[in-house]
């Protein structure tokens, strides 16, 4: 997959009124597990994946994401591990894959190696939550050489002169946070999201993915219309941890009525 996120997006967005957008933690439970739940999602008809790196103070996760993130770095998945099963993946599946991590890693790692690495292994952007764009300017320019998408935040709390600052800097879609607070925790799907999500459309051109509480078919149905994408993250690694790596297609095909372009699903590269 080698355009540009927006316009990848933009076309599936002609075939369905809304896309998912699902997150796993690279190595929770396992490098090898990482691949065969990347791999039910994508045959279950996800449109595109966020591949968190894990680390150690992952400061906008709740309690769910940062279990995974802890025994990922205690079964001992290093940023070099993670990287090379990103490859793996963005190689196999026909779908765009982004990197989610925190800017310590892109710092130890050089921020400007991280950004080549990712698009050598043919990743299509990254989300850097702790990372603004005032303290990212070697970020941003690397994120521009290499055609990458830096996916830029917004949240209840944004003002709307805020809104329109970061999405000068954004490329690809606008990430808007559905609630304050951390993943996972219960969201209102309310008119009080309605008029948020009316308010960053009004700020920005780019397609609108909204996450943090999405649980059932219910909360993607009511951002139809309003928003892009809709992103799922805790409850699926919440159902691999109690459930295991079986429940997740039928879960993610139950999500909505039509989970993918074709009957099938979207396949892997080749096949």
């Amino acid at each position: 997959m080698n355009m540009a996120l927006e316009m990848v997006l933009r076309n599936k967005l002609k075939e369905k009124d809304i896309l998912l957008m699902t997150h796993i933690v690279l190595g929770y439970p396992s490098l090898e597990d990482s691949f065969r739940i990347v791999e039910t999602m994508v045959d279950s008809g996800v449109d595109l994946m966020e591949l968190q790196i894990p680390f150690s103070e992952p400061i906008a996760d709740g309690p769910v994401i940062v279990r995974a993130n802890q025994r990922a770095l205690e079964r001992g998945a290093t940023v070099e591990a993670c990287l090379d099963l990103a490859e793996r993946v963005a190689r196999e599946f026909d779908i765009p894959f982004l990197i989610m991590t925190y800017y310590n890693i892109l710092f130890c790692y050089g921020v400007r190696d991280f950004v080549s690495d990712m698009a050598k292994r043919g990743l299509q952007g990254a989300i850097i939550p702790d990372l603004p764009p005032e303290e990212g300017h070697d970020y941003l320019e690397a994120m521009q050489t290499h055609d990458l998408a830096p996916i830029l935040i917004f949240s209840p709390t944004t003002s709307g002169m805020r809104m329109k600052y970061l999405e000068s800097f954004g490329r690809g879609f606008i990430y808007c946070v559905a609630r304050k607070g951390v993943t996972g925790a219960d969201t209102r799907f309310s008119t009080g999201l309605d008029s948020y999500l009316a308010g960053c459309r009004k700020a920005s051109s780019l397609p609108l993915a909204v996450g943090f509480g999405i649980k059932e078919r219910a909360n993607v149905d009511f951002l139809r219309g309003k928003a892009d994408i809709a992103v799922i993250g805790t409850e699926t690694i919440r159902l691999v941890e109690e459930q295991g790596i079986s429940s997740v297609g039928g879960f993610i095909r139950g999500l909505s009525p039509v989970t993918a372009n074709s009957p099938g699903g979207v396949e892997a590269k080749g096949k």
